[in-house]
């Protein structure tokens, strides 16, 4: 029988008797929370785990535990990624195609919240360039190294349901900014590529799958004003009375990591692919706003995750 996790299940208690040994796992983001989480606990199962990070000396310091507490056969290593450099991202997939070690699981962690309006070096809004198009240039170009079996896992949010993408104007050249939008279009984004990605390559047993971590508080939100922060915390306990939910409460960080390493080695392949998962769970459809919990339908509709793939090779020129 399969044993059910939830909301405060945490990376250790999903990993209970598993062992990674002679898996080998790519984990974007080690340099601070949640990367270096889901790294600590795959390594300590057996797993090599590839590190990729901006600031290699602070993923260095960061990941110190990971290293320490890795099991036999297990252990880390890092690479040099910047999500908002495509130049930076094709240095760091061609390095891994040329090695040519294969990957078990790819797990797409990093990412930034709310920030100020700007731009990467490419030219995209910094959002929708850092958490989706860095990423989706990554998993394309190191395609070939995931093995039958393998899975990507891409990091969304609960604030994939502040925005749709908006494929006409993605990097808001024609409307408003809002730094809440534009991450909402970004986490929309990260869960339509995972649908895609996973009906591209489940017929040669790759799947992929997107997850909500929950509200953890960690680096992500550095860049959030006490304002912003108030603004978003008003909406959360708005929508709770309304639907008569109790008060929101932080995720710890292990319990935060636990959905992605969840969906990545422990769930059914066939009950994730294609999917988005909160809690250790498959979401439901829900479009109440009042709803905690949930996926958009308009985050899962395969016709848009086409389009968005289009859109994205069109944006990096580049086709997969």
């Amino acid at each position: 029988m399969t044993r059910q996790f939830g909301e405060t299940s945490t990376t250790d208690d999903v990993l209970d008797g598993v062992t990674l040994t002679g898996k080998r796992v790519l984990v974007t983001g080690v340099s601070a929370g949640l990367g270096v989480e889901t790294g600590r606990a795959l390594a300590a199962h057996g797993a090599t785990v590839v590190g990729a990070a901006r600031d290699l000396a602070k993923a260095e310091r960061a990941t110190e535990e990971v290293r320490k507490d890795a099991a036999e056969g297990g252990g880390l290593e890092l690479v040099q990624l910047d999500l908002a450099s495509l130049k930076s991202v094709r240095a760091a997939a061609d390095k891994l195609v040329a090695r040519g070690k294969p990957f078990d699981l790819v797990i797409c962690n990093a990412g930034v919240m709310a920030t100020p309006q700007g731009k990467t070096s490419d030219g995209f809004e910094t959002q929708f360039g850092t958490n989706h198009l860095g990423h989706f240039v990554l998993a394309n170009r190191i395609a070939s190294l995931l093995k039958k079996g393998a899975r990507l896992v891409n990091l969304s949010s609960a604030g994939h349901r502040f925005s749709d993408v908006d494929l006409a104007d993605p990097n808001f050249e024609h409307t408003p900014y809002d730094p809440f939008a534009a991450y909402g279009r970004s986490k929309t984004a990260n869960i339509l590529f995972a649908v895609e990605f996973d009906r591209r390559h489940k017929a040669d047993g790759v799947r992929a799958t997107a997850v909500h971590p929950g509200g953890i508080q960690t680096e992500l939100g550095r860049h959030m004003t006490p304002e912003l922060l108030q603004r978003m915390m008003k909406n959360i306990e708005d929508a709770n009375k309304a639907a008569n939910l109790p008060p929101f409460r932080w995720k710890t960080v292990p319990q935060g990591a636990a959905t992605s390493v969840w969906a990545g080695v422990v769930a059914p392949a066939d009950l994730v692919g294609g999917k988005y998962c909160e809690d250790c769970h498959i979401a439901e459809l829900s479009n109440n706003p009042a709803s905690r919990g949930g996926v958009r339908a308009y985050a899962l509709d395969p016709e848009h995750a086409k389009a968005l793939w289009a859109k994205s090779e069109e944006m990096v020129g580049e086709k997969f």
